[in-house]
């Protein structure tokens, strides 16, 4: 009974997979939270192409082997983009700028988005804070958020000076000369979407279809779209530098963040927070979420992934390949410690196994190999990693590691 109230209650997309792991074994016995139950698994390599052979240069990883782990993930697990029967014209238009918000330290863009083509028109609504006193085009972190534009999660808090009310520090960022870059999910698709009649897929179905093919992208894969579409925008910005630019997202939208840079190699550098399951977490590992427990949101993931449900190990890939997609550019994943439901540890060994693309590619992976102690990041390589005291949120402490492994990465 209580289970069918909790798909009930997902449906409804009043619950998500950012669900406190205390809520989740009341009403899940199944999840198993003990390391020593985790089954034997065998991680595919990245470094070996479908046809059995070695990958022993960038040049391989480049042709061959980058663009078939790219597409296994397109057609298994987030769902590829089709082509669209007619091309989508896309226009931007600033509805709103502010030059004197936070005390003049910064320009707030209200920025509209709009898509189109004979199928209809959808448009999404995107928020950019540029430092004023820039002296080139700044640098970036865009954040695929779940703040919406018309609420007031982007406004200045009034109790916790130079941050936004989501908890953003927005001070921070502008005084180490970075703007930021709000990116809504919910414009083009829905939390949980069911009938994709409305959102940014009805631009891309054939005629007669009303629905994604199995293989086809799912709200995951939209979300990531979403986050491309916005890069498109800043390009024109002549305040923003769209080619120093920092991905990021927290759960639901980190798992979206790691997708969008694997895809979109504009990104130049992503940040994953707490992504779990089909983020940075191994499937194979079986700790916290599941395959089966995130196809409960069933069109997160492409329909095909659905055959994969209690069946990891036939996967053609896991998280770690994701991860390595998204070399050599840097990619940064936080845990935290009482956010068991996304396995810290699954994500940890992502990041642990994603080390051969990056020094075959000539990068720094992880110093360690072995999950480090809470509030001790590493921060010195190419990939970068930490585990924090707490729980499923964004803290001030991520933000602090955030901005340092930028620092190191995108400042000139």
């Amino acid at each position: 009974m209580l289970r069918n109230c909790l798909v009930f209650i997902a449906a409804l997309g009043l619950a998500c997979s950012c669900a406190s792991a205390r809520e989740l074994k009341e009403f899940d016995n199944d999840v198993n939270y003990d390391e020593s139950r985790i089954p034997h698994y065998d991680l595919p390599d990245p470094l070996i192409t479908a046809e059995g052979k070695p990958v022993t240069t960038a040049e391989q990883w480049r042709n061959v082997r980058r663009p078939q782990i790219l597409s296994l993930f397109a057609n298994f697990i987030y769902g590829a983009v089709p082509v669209p029967p007619e091309p989508i014209e896309q226009t931007y238009k600033v509805i709103k700028e502010d030059k004197a918000f936070m005390d003049g330290k910064a320009t707030k863009l209200d920025v509209s988005i709009r898509f189109k083509n004979r199928k209809g028109a959808v448009q999404t609504h995107v928020v950019v804070f540029i430092p004023n006193d820039a002296k080139e085009p700044a640098p970036a972190f865009m954040m695929l958020s779940f703040d919406s534009p018309r609420g007031t999660s982007l406004q200045l808090s009034s109790s916790r000076k130079g941050r936004l009310r989501n908890g953003v520090p927005l001070a921070d960022l502008i005084a180490n000369g970075y703007g930021y870059v709000s990116v809504y999910h919910g414009d083009l698709i829905g939390h949980n979407e069911v009938s994709f009649g409305r959102g940014i897929h009805k631009l891309f179905f054939r005629d007669g279809q009303s629905f994604p093919k199995a293989h086809e992208w799912g709200v995951l894969g939209a979300n990531a779209w979403t986050g491309m579409r916005a890069l498109d925008y800043l390009e024109t910005n002549d305040r923003i530098d769209a080619s120093r630019m920092a991905v990021m997202g927290h759960s639901k939208m980190g798992k979206a963040t790691l997708w969008a840079a694997a895809q979109d190699e504009r990104f130049a550098l992503a940040i994953s927070a707490q992504s779990g399951c089909g983020g940075a977490a191994l499937w194979r590992r079986k700790y916290g979420e599941t395959m089966a427990k995130l196809n409960r949101f069933p069109h997160w993931l492409s329909i095909n992934a659905r055959k994969f449900n209690d069946r990891e190990d036939d996967l053609p890939v896991d998280q770690h390949m994701l991860l390595s997609l998204i070399a050599p550019r840097p990619v940064y994943v936080a845990s935290a410690t009482a956010d068991t439901w996304a396995d810290p540890h699954g994500e940890f060994q992502s990041a642990n196994h994603a080390a051969p693309v990056y020094r075959l590619l000539g990068k720094k992976p992880l110093s360690v190999t072995k999950l480090p102690t809470a509030n001790k990041p590493l921060l010195d390589g190419d990939i970068g990693y930490h585990i924090r005291t707490g729980g499923h949120s964004v803290d001030p402490y991520d933000w602090d590691q955030f901005i340092q492994f930028a620092n190191r990465h995108l400042k000139r």
